[in-house]
Formats: structure tokens, C-alpha cells, sequence
């Protein structure tokens, strides 16, 4: 197997239990969707991501588990967040209201106020979102220590 460029890592919440269990359903394809702030971005000075990128989805321990190909980028108002990828998020969210809670409970935490530099930080329906769509393209396996790729066969093998 030939070695591959490094990519740039897909970070999904903060190092803890909430990112585990967020890798976690993309490994299981149960997450196929994520919600960042466009705010993030412009403090970060980051170009949003186009389709057909590319990005290693990183564990809390570092780790890369999988390659994660950007499918679809749509930057909304949070009030414009429809159902669909609200579901897609794999959170076991059943509505827009319940999606919307868990998100608000995330981005008013004391982690993303700082990471923010904001203390104050709150959304609105106005506040501007970017929804991303990915696939797995590729998972990776731990092996005594390390991370080598491994062939997946279904549906979110790509």
C-alpha cells in the first residue's frame, strides 16, 4: 500500500466523551451530518471545506480512524436547519426543537465560549450556520499502537 498525503484532520466537538461518541456513529453510519458555527471559521480565517474534500476523522486520543469526503456544504441561518439533517446527525435527535437544545447546550458551553474568545456567546435563528454532509471513504484499524487503513465492504466504504 502506497503512502498517502497527510490530511487535514476532521475535528467533531471537543477530546472527551461527547467526540467519542460522535466518531463513534460515523464509524457505525449513523452520522452522516455535522453543524459548525460560520463564525468558527471566520475567527479561524479557514476557507469553508469544498465537496470532494477529504479529512481524517481524529478520535479523542489523536488518532486517525477514518478518511471523511465532504459530499454537500450549505451555510443557513440556525432557524433554517430542516429535519432531515437534524436526523442525519445521528445524535438520536426526532425533531428540529431537540437537535436545536442539544446544539444550543454545545455551543453556549463554557469550552466553546472560550474557544470563541466570547464569554457571552449565544445563538439566534439568525446565527449563521454551515451544515456539512460527509461519507466514510475509509476506516482505519489500531493495531498495537498504530493506525493502518483497512478495506471496508458497504455502504459507507464508498
Amino acid at each position: 500500500m502506497e503512502p498517502r498525503e497527510p490530511l487535514a484532520p476532521y475535528l467533531l466537538a471537543f477530546p472527551g466523551p461527547l467526540r467519542d461518541r460522535l466518531v463513534a456513529a460515523v464509524l457505525s453510519g449513523e452520522k452522516v451530518s455535522t453543524t459548525g458555527l460560520l463564525c468558527e471559521y471566520e475567527l479561524e480565517q479557514e476557507e469553508l471545506p469544498p465537496v470532494g474534500e477529504r479529512s481524517a476523522l481524529i478520535d479523542s486520543d489523536g488518532r486517525e480512524v477514518a478518511v471523511v469526503e465532504v459530499t454537500e456544504v450549505r451555510v443557513l441561518p440556525l432557524g433554517a436547519v430542516d429535519l432531515q439533517h437534524a436526523l442525519d446527525e445521528g445524535e438520536g435527535y426526532t425533531s428540529v426543537a431537540e437537535w436545536r437544545a442539544g446544539h444550543e447546550r454545545f455551543w453556549h458551553s463554557e469550552e466553546m465560549r472560550e474557544a470563541l474568545g466570547d464569554p457571552s456567546f449565544t445563538v439566534d435563528d439568525g446565527t449563521m450556520v454551515v451544515a456539512e454532509r460527509f461519507r466514510v471513504v475509509e476506516r482505519m484499524r489500531v493495531t498495537g499502537g498504530s493506525v493502518r487503513p483497512r478495506s471496508e465492504g458497504g455502504p459507507s466504504a464508498g
